[in-house]
């Protein structure tokens, strides 16, 4: 019995449980609109894992949506809620296209400055909510939300003027291409690159049929930064601590509102790269007119509540999701089960994270009814 409840104290069960059930609900759903989950299910998972550049496409889509989700994560370690993060992400994509556009120099400075641009980018309209909590106590919801539509607009407005507009579409120019971060990118489509690929099947899928990219690596390498800056660093105490209770941080000699200004600075940083590296990495590499949010900012919201604001663990909720809106399309496409089937089944997923305090209180329940046994 013991062991039972450690086991259901563990943050991890409760997340597990959450996507237990994420399926068994959407399982019901399917059964009663009239398809069969067992034939859903395999189509969702042959959708992710049945070939090369299906599980390439699924890390690709994973990536943004890590970055965005550990924005979201770090923010609420140090109490405070980033709504913003699609804005911020937004942002990164503009300003990353803009350098991309004006500047054309090597690879190994033009990489650096592109995603650099976005980051910055992201990390002055994270400052701006910062600013606005930490001097004039304006919630960050409030100032995210209205910085999104701002994004979004400020996104459709460059790609409508004359600098940046390619004549006769719907988006900008394609950035230069020495700023793509695509692995391998010139090689694989040379004489020796395609001799060595066409001996190599598996290889050859995923570098040619997908934009494998540098955005995984660094998505990890961020959450690692993050999960050390956040535990095993002096600031990252700091930034805890004003979350958990600022009146307490206060009395200790801790500048709060610096605090809280650096806490979004950081946050809307890594929103913004999440953009740069979505321009730098994939194609079309260029804006596009947007009638609606993307939604790779507010995706990163369920992974943080996924991942139980884990750094690390954005990782695995980022790959999940990921998994679960590319291999969603499988679904439709193989026996014509809505696409709304998939958002059915994150939602309920998120929906029974937010529930995860009743699983430990379950484990206390039952350590207590084991040793009232004993006795």
């Amino acid at each position: 019995m013991k062991t039972v409840a450690k086991i259901l104290k563990k943050p991890v069960t409760s997340t597990f449980i959450a996507i237990f059930f994420g399926f068994i609900v959407s399982a019901i759903v399917l059964g009663i609109a009239g398809y069969n989950p067992i034939d859903a299910f395999s189509a969702l998972f042959n959708g992710i894992f049945s070939k090369p550049k299906y599980i390439s496409n699924t890390i690709i889509k994973a990536t943004p949506i890590i970055l965005t989700g550990l924005s979201v994560a770090f923010a609420f370690k140090t109490g405070l809620f980033n709504i913003g993060a699609e804005g911020q992400y937004i942002v990164g994509t503009i300003a990353s296209t803009i350098v991309g556009i004006k500047l054309n120099l090597p690879a190994v400075l033009e990489i650096p400055l592109v995603i650099l641009a976005g980051v910055a980018a992201g990390a002055v309209f994270g400052g701006i909510v910062g600013i606005l909590k930490a001097k004039f106590g304006i919630h960050e919801v409030i100032t995210s939300i209205m910085l999104n539509w701002i994004a979004l607009y400020l996104s459709n407005f460059v790609v409508s003027t004359d600098v940046f507009h390619q004549p006769d579409s719907t988006s900008t120019y394609m950035i230069n291409e020495s700023g793509f971060t695509t692995i391998l990118g010139n090689w694989k489509t040379s004489d020796a690159g395609m001799e060595f690929l066409s001996h190599h099947k598996w290889l050859s899928e995923v570098l040619l049929k997908t934009d494998v990219n540098i955005g995984i690596i660094v998505a990890i390498i961020m959450a690692v930064v993050i999960s050390i800056l956040l535990y095993k660093s002096a600031k990252g105490y700091e930034l805890r601590a004003v979350g958990l209770n600022k009146d307490a941080a206060e009395f200790a000699g801790i500048n709060v509102n610096r605090n809280i200004i650096q806490s979004m600075v950081i946050a809307g940083a890594l929103s913004g790269l999440a953009g740069a590296l979505a321009i730098t990495g994939t194609a079309p590499h260029k804006l596009s007119t947007m009638a609606a949010f993307e939604n790779n900012g507010f995706n990163g919201l369920s992974v943080a509540l996924i991942a139980g604001s884990s750094p690390i663990g954005c990782i695995f909720g980022g790959l999940l999701y990921g998994g679960l809106l590319y291999g969603g399309q499988s679904v439709q496409s193989a026996i014509g089960a809505p696409s709304e089937i998939i958002n059915i089944m994150i939602g309920t997923i998120v929906f029974f994270v937010a529930l995860t305090k009743i699983v430990p209180a379950l484990a206390d329940r039952l350590l207590k009814r084991g040793e009232k046994n004993v006795k």
